[in-house]
């Protein structure tokens, strides 16, 4: 006892508890104290900072660990959210689509005085896919966008246009020079349907064109006389 004592600065007291095993043989008790030594060396020096330093790592463990959880809950209710999104984008995409492809072939009729048109979209992957314009002209073979004159490029993208403006109606609308590539007959298919469209949307209209310019109620023609000095003509067509 006072060589543990000595050696380990503990005092036991064990007389009075236990009684002494005298089968257990002296070197097996060695060998214990031995791997006992070997133990305490690993551990290494006592210390109480220890025992301070454990309960704050523990508490910093444990505020990461809530930390942790409460990251992977968010990421589930986000992924709930966005899944919720896609679901809803389809929907509405796909009702919006109808309505618009259905506008256009109307509207392309009308332009072309004649044909038909359509859009095209992978269903099995909607919100990532591109969508196709196919178009047949009168008295043309139903072909990809690319493969039309300019003109007819044109002006199917103003049916196009046109078909998405009436499936999301705007109050204010401006044309910029979307007529330079119309023949005369476009033209005036062009502005008749503009001029349908006018009743409840004002347009502002940048065109060389004369026949365009007919259909307008007012007129600002800009010019410039003196390099650097722009002078504006206002012409009331009402």
């Amino acid at each position: 006892m006072d060589r543990i004592f000595e050696e380990y600065n503990i005092s036991l007291n064990l007389e009075d508890k236990y009684q002494l095993n005298e089968s257990i043989s002296v070197d097996h008790t060695r060998q214990e104290i031995k791997n006992m030594k070997k133990t305490l060396f690993q551990i290494g020096e006592y210390r109480k900072e220890s025992i301070e330093e454990y309960e704050k790592e523990s508490e910093e463990y444990n505020n990461m660990n809530n930390q942790k959880v409460d990251l992977i809950e968010t990421t589930l209710n986000l992924e709930k959210i966005i899944s919720s999104l896609d679901e809803n984008m389809k929907t509405n995409f796909i009702e919006s689509f109808k309505k618009i492809n259905k506008n256009f072939n109307r509207i392309f009729q009308v332009l072309f005085n004649g044909g038909k048109a359509s859009l095209r979209v992978d269903e099995n992957d909607i919100l990532s896919s591109g969508i196709e314009i196919v178009a047949e002209p009168p008295g043309k073979k139903l072909q990809n966008l690319n493969l039309l004159s300019g003109g007819e490029r044109s002006l199917t993208a103003v049916a196009l246009l046109f078909a998405i403006f009436e499936n999301h109606p705007s109050p204010f609308c401006i044309l910029d020079e979307i007529d330079a590539a119309l023949d005369e007959a476009n033209i005036y298919r062009y502005t008749k349907y503009l001029k349908e469209l006018s009743e409840y949307t004002q347009f502002i209209m940048i065109t060389h064109r004369k026949s365009t310019m007919e259909i307008a109620d007012v007129l600002y023609g800009v010019s410039m006389q003196k390099e650097g000095i722009s002078n504006v003509i206002t012409l009331d067509l009402k």
